[in-house]
């Protein structure tokens, strides 16, 4: 018999978006130690970032970001929310070397390829309000934030550092909630979510017990109008969506920045 030759259907069947970035090309460990030197490059003061070159739809604006999300992983959650809110820049930062360079190029192509017929001179195009850094959130978070210039941080599935030796490595501690409390304004928000129960109960305590924070209530977000960043925190991430795939728990925690009166 000779062989079977291949339908028109199967033989027409091209890949579709193919400037965008496939993640078995960005392949890495799941984790990075933060304690490690990893070579990084990072500026020594927050001014003098050059945010043009990772926004240039926003060039001369005087913007800088708003939205932060530590560890950002492939980017869903900044791919999620650009579009809901165009005129905010949004960083992630993430210290995996081959994931960071997959979201750079995930954020690339989409540029490229998300230019809308409406779009006019004063509405820059999709997703130029979105950048990623490689950076060690642990060490050097003041050195990317003026201070109080965030108005969202997210801190997504985070690594649960299971160990109890390995807890200080873990992205949520006192030391840490100062730093993040400095660049965070008043009324701002941190994002917390994780599937580890016992991760969850770290994060909320150690920061229900921090003197600049306060915990809010998803019910309270989303009567705040703040529902869509809720649903993206909840299902956006690959993690996010792994764990709904596996009908797993996820135990969310927001907190508020609250202001100081002065004296």
């Amino acid at each position: 018999m000779g062989k079977r030759k291949r339908s028109s259907a199967t033989a027409s069947v091209q890949p579709t978006n193919t400037l965008l970035p496939q993640k078995r090309h960005y392949r890495q460990r799941a984790h990075a130690n933060p304690f490690s030197d990893h070579a990084l490059s990072y500026p020594a003061a927050p001014d003098q970032l050059d945010w043009s070159a990772h926004y240039p739809a926003f060039a001369g604006t005087g913007k800088t970001p708003e939205f932060a999300d530590v560890g950002c992983g492939f980017g869903g959650l900044l791919i999620a929310l650009a579009p809901l809110f165009p005129d905010k820049l949004m960083l992630g930062m993430e210290i995996r070397v081959q994931v960071t360079q997959y979201v750079r190029d995930r954020i690339i192509a989409l540029r490229a390829t998300s230019a809308t017929e409406n779009s006019s001179p004063d509405t820059p195009r999709p997703y130029q309000n979105v950048s990623v850094v490689r950076a060690n959130s642990m060490k050097f978070t003041p050195n990317y934030f003026l201070k109080a210039s965030l108005s969202a941080l997210f801190f997504l599935f985070p690594d649960p550092h299971f160990k109890a030796r390995k807890h200080k490595a873990r992205i949520i501690s006192p030391t840490l909630l100062a730093e993040y409390a400095y660049v965070l304004r008043p009324g701002g928000i941190v994002y917390t979510i994780t599937d580890v129960r016992d991760l969850h109960e770290w994060m909320k305590s150690h920061l229900e017990a921090f003197p600049l924070f306060e915990p809010v209530s998803e019910e309270d977000l989303r009567t705040e109008g703040k529902g869509p960043i809720v649903d993206a925190v909840y299902s956006s991430t690959e993690e996010g969506k792994k764990v709904e795939r596996n009908k797993g728990d996820k135990w969310l925690a927001c907190f508020r920045r609250i202001e100081v009166p002065r004296i």
